[in-house]
């Protein structure tokens, strides 16, 4: 990461916040294809999960994919644990705490809503970043599009909503994903390299494990185990590691706008895999999505 035009923390070493949220055009596409690959990975793989969290519980699952994404990527990355700076610790432990229950929320709440109705909801944390990073202007529009089609996104064959918790669990979800953006940005800055996303994971699944060990310790299997490794990469190794790149390349409030397509995403992916149908409001929502995401990313 080039290191001119940043703030250098106290002890001389890496890297902590950006002077500017400024970006070339180039790092900004960059971005955003990162943006899609991440979201891509996080839909398909939730709507892959439905066995897994059937079998050890929205709790043991979540623990198991964080401590398989934490031990790949520790493996990977080995990170010097002893040489961080006290400010580099407290980011890697802030996020990794907000990463274990925003994760634990969403796969709690896949049990109760359906996938494109949870995401919809999930994505009003993205979507509060991106009008907070906007200000007062022309390209508020962006996110105002967006809403429309997360209200639109919302209403299914049956109607509204009508499970409390599931709405519940989303919206805690919604709230961890608008400080891990603001989190994965600081924690991205201070870092090199992936060794902040390698702490905060390792975080992630200490905090998970009260939670997912007593849920999933009496369902474990090598072929069970090995089904989560696998879905433990595509999510949250992948996106995560995607984001945080992205993050370096891109405002909070374009990342958070751009987050607006993860509604449209989840549909699909929710039509494809699960063959949860959608309705002609939910595929005018996918277009109002669509098109802020689209302007947003061509917006100046």
């Amino acid at each position: 990461m080039d290191q001119a035009g940043v703030t250098m923390g106290s002890d001389g070493g890496a890297p902590l916040m950006p002077k500017s949220e400024n970006v070339p055009s180039g790092g900004m596409a960059a971005g955003a294809l990162m943006c899609l690959l991440s979201m891509t990975s996080i839909q398909f793989g939730a709507a892959l999960s439905s066995s897994a969290i059937d079998l050890y519980g929205a709790m043991g699952a979540t623990w198991l994919r964080l401590g398989f994404a934490a031990l790949i990527l520790a493996a990977i990355v080995r990170p010097r644990i002893f040489h961080y700076s006290r400010r580099q610790w407290l980011s890697a432990l802030l996020l990794g705490t907000v990463t274990a229950l925003m994760t634990m929320s969403f796969f709690a709440a896949i049990q109760r809503i359906p996938l494109g109705l949870l995401v919809a909801i999930d994505f009003l944390g993205p979507l509060s970043v991106a009008a907070f990073g906007y200000g007062v202007g022309w390209r508020l529009a962006w996110p105002l599009v967006a809403g429309i089609g997360v209200v639109l996104l919302a209403r299914d064959e049956q109607g509204w909503v009508g499970n409390l918790p599931g709405v519940l669990f989303a919206l805690a979800s919604a709230v961890g994903w608008a400080i891990y953006i603001v989190l994965t940005k600081k924690v991205g800055a201070a870092f090199k390299g992936f060794e902040g996303l390698a702490m905060s994971l390792a975080v992630a699944a200490l905090v998970a494990t009260p939670f997912g060990l007593p849920a999933s310790v009496g369902a474990l299997s090598l072929t069970g185990l090995g089904e989560m490794l696998g879905l433990a990469v595509l999510v949250p190794l992948l996106p995560y590691a995607l984001e945080m790149v992205a993050l370096r390349r891109m405002p909070t409030s374009s990342f958070g706008i751009l987050m607006s397509l993860e509604p449209a995403l989840g549909a699909l992916a929710g039509f494809l895999v699960l063959a949860q149908p959608m309705t002609l409001l939910q595929m005018l929502g996918t277009a109002f999505v669509v098109a802020a995401s689209v302007g947003a990313t061509l917006s100046p």
